[in-house]
């Protein structure tokens, strides 16, 4: 059983390094990310990211953009390449991650984002609002975590901002979906694609 400390949400994992370079493109956009084990997904951008991504570039979002759970970046980044004149805050709680992502940023030349640590929202500036909030949120932290992420990212949208989740069927996007609903009176299923569900709820 794989040690706690050396899961991806773990503050700073222990996992002996073992870097990566991958690729990753989406149409005209292309991106590379540095990886290493302790974070999530580091062999490629995982599945649920791809189908997000693909549904992220179809939309039309004002404001700036928060990026819950970043990983070693591929979420944010790609969004800040997208619409370089928004801002682009990426918090997670893995300092492993964080440097990754940091790093990532450079070797694109990506420098409208902000990248720092925080354990969900604790470290945001209450008085900040987004216009887009995403996030493929850390299934094995718990439900506990991933609901305080999907309710919590309310205060931090502006009203008509969107929050856009990835989630499996099988890890609980039906029970997502429902804690949407109760707390946006609104959520609607923009995506299947092999058991994700790409859910999207709007702050009125």
């Amino acid at each position: 059983m794989e040690n706690e400390t050396q899961m991806y949400f773990a503050t700073n994992p222990d996992a002996k390094h073992d870097e990566h370079l991958i690729n990753y493109q989406l149409d005209e956009l292309s991106l590379q990310f540095y990886t290493d084990a302790g974070v999530f997904s580091k062999i490629r951008v995982d599945y649920g990211s791809c189908v997000l991504l693909k549904v992220l570039k179809q939309l039309e979002i004002s404001g700036n953009i928060l990026d819950v759970g970043t990983g070693y970046g591929p979420l944010g980044l790609f969004a800040a390449k997208l619409w370089p004149k928004s801002r682009v805050t990426m918090i997670d709680v893995n300092e492993r991650a964080l440097a990754l992502a940091k790093r990532n940023a450079q070797l694109n030349e990506i420098d409208n984002v902000n990248i720092f640590s925080s354990d969900c929202y604790r470290n945001l500036d209450e008085q900040e609002q987004f216009g887009l909030i995403l996030t493929n949120p850390p299934i094995r932290a718990g439900k506990q975590v991933v609901d305080d992420i999907l309710q919590n990212a309310k205060k931090y949208l502006q009203v008509g901002g969107i929050l856009l989740v990835v989630i499996q069927k099988k890890q609980g996007a039906p029970s997502a979906k429902k804690c949407l609903e109760q707390t946006y009176g609104n959520c609607e299923i923009l995506k299947r694609d092999k058991g994700y569900y790409i859910l999207k709820s709007v702050k009125k």
